[in-house]
C-alpha cells in the first residue's frame, strides 16, 4: 500500500464515534481516510462513549478551542449498586452496596441537587493534566492522585427511564462537565453508588440537529473519490454560527486578510466573526468603542479574490 498523499482540506465533520475508539484514534482514522493535512477534534470522548465529535481540518482547527466551551447533550446510563475506579464500567469495581427501593420522587430530588451551577470532582482517570501530564497516566502507575473540584454547570438533568438497578438520562451541561462524576454523586446521594455504563453524545452547540457521519459511511465515500468525502465536510463557516457575523466589503477584506487593524463605522462595539463578500470566514475578531477592529484569529482559507482589490 502506498504513502497516502495528504492534501489541504478546510472544514467541520461531524463524527459519529463508534463505540471503543478514543477521539484521537476516530480523528486519525478519519484525516487519513479524508487525507487531510491537518486535524483536531473538539474535545475528549471517553473509548465507552459514542455519538457527536465534530473534527475539524485545516484552517478550521482554528476555531476547535471555541467549541470546546460549548454546550453540550448526552443519553447516558449509570448502574446503581456499585462504584468503579474509573467511575465506568471499564474499571476495577471497588465497592459494592444494595440498592434501596427508590421511588421517582427520591430519584427526581437526586437529580435536581445535581441541576444548576454544582461543584463536581472530575475523575481521576481523565485528561485533565496535573503538572503537565494527564491524570490518568498518574493513575495506572498506581499514583495517589485527586482531581480538585470546580464548578460545572447542568443546565438540565432529566430521567428518561429506570430499572431496579439502572436509571437512563439526559444531560445538557457546560464545558468541562464529566458525566461520569454526575453518575457517581447520583449514586452517593442515593446511597448505594453508581457508575456509568453507556454514554452517546447527541448534540453540541451550534451543532444542535446534527447530520453524523460514520466512519463506515466515510470509508464508502472515500471508495468514489474526495469529491464524494467532500461533501460529507461542513464548511468552516458552519462552527461558526454562533457569532455574530460582520460581512466586510473588499477593501475591508484586504486589509483583515493581511491582519492590518481596520476602521468601522455604525458597527456595535463585540466580539465578531468577520467574513469576506464570498463568505469565506476571515478573523474572530473585537471592535472597540471606537470601531476599531482588532483581529483575534485570523485564517488563511484559499479564495478567489485578486490580491490587490480595485479602488473606486
Amino acid at each position: 500500500m502506498g504513502r497516502i498523499r495528504f492534501r489541504d482540506l478546510h472544514g467541520i465533520l461531524l463524527l459519529d464515534k463508534p463505540l471503543g475508539l478514543s477521539s484521537n484514534q476516530a480523528l486519525q482514522a478519519a484525516r487519513r481516510l479524508l487525507r487531510a493535512e491537518k486535524g483536531g477534534h473538539t474535545g475528549a470522548l471517553d473509548p465507552l462513549a459514542t455519538g457527536l465529535l465534530p473534527l475539524c481540518f485545516g484552517e478550521a482547527t482554528k476555531i476547535a478551542g471555541c467549541l470546546l466551551g460549548s454546550r453540550k447533550a448526552y443519553v447516558a446510563e449509570c448502574r446503581l449498586g456499585a462504584t468503579t475506579a474509573t467511575a465506568d464500567l471499564e474499571g476495577e469495581v471497588l465497592r459494592e452496596r444494595p440498592v434501596p427501593a427508590l421511588d421517582e420522587s427520591t430519584v427526581e430530588a437526586a437529580l435536581a441537587r445535581l441541576r444548576g451551577r454544582i461543584t463536581q470532582v472530575p475523575p481521576v482517570y481523565s485528561a485533565l493534566k496535573q503538572d503537565g501530564e494527564p491524570l490518568y497516566l498518574k493513575a495506572r502507575r498506581g499514583e495517589s492522585v485527586q482531581a480538585p473540584p470546580r464548578e460545572v454547570e447542568v443546565y438540565r438533568l432529566d430521567l428518561l427511564s429506570r430499572t431496579p438497578d439502572s436509571l437512563r438520562f439526559y444531560v445538557e451541561c457546560g464545558s468541562g462537565t464529566y458525566v461520569r462524576s454526575l453518575a457517581v454523586d447520583l449514586g452517593e446521594d442515593l446511597g448505594c453508588g453508581a457508575h456509568l455504563t453507556s454514554l452517546h453524545r447527541l448534540w453540541v452547540d451550534p451543532f444542535r440537529e446534527p447530520v453524523m457521519v460514520t466512519l463506515e459511511e466515510l470509508q464508502q465515500a472515500a471508495e468514489l473519490g474526495d469529491t464524494a468525502m467532500d461533501a460529507l465536510v461542513l464548511p468552516m463557516a458552519a462552527g461558526l454560527a454562533d457569532w455574530s457575523a460582520l460581512h466586510l466589503d473588499d477593501i475591508q477584506s484586504f486589509g483583515v486578510s493581511r491582519g492590518r487593524q481596520i476602521q468601522l463605522t455604525g458597527v456595535a462595539p463585540g466580539r465578531y466573526a468577520a467574513f469576506a463578500p464570498d463568505g469565506r470566514p476571515l478573523a474572530l475578531c473585537e471592535i472597540d468603542g471606537e470601531g476599531k477592529l482588532r483581529i483575534q484569529r485570523g485564517f488563511n482559507l484559499p479564495s478567489a479574490m485578486p490580491d490587490t482589490p480595485k479602488m473606486s
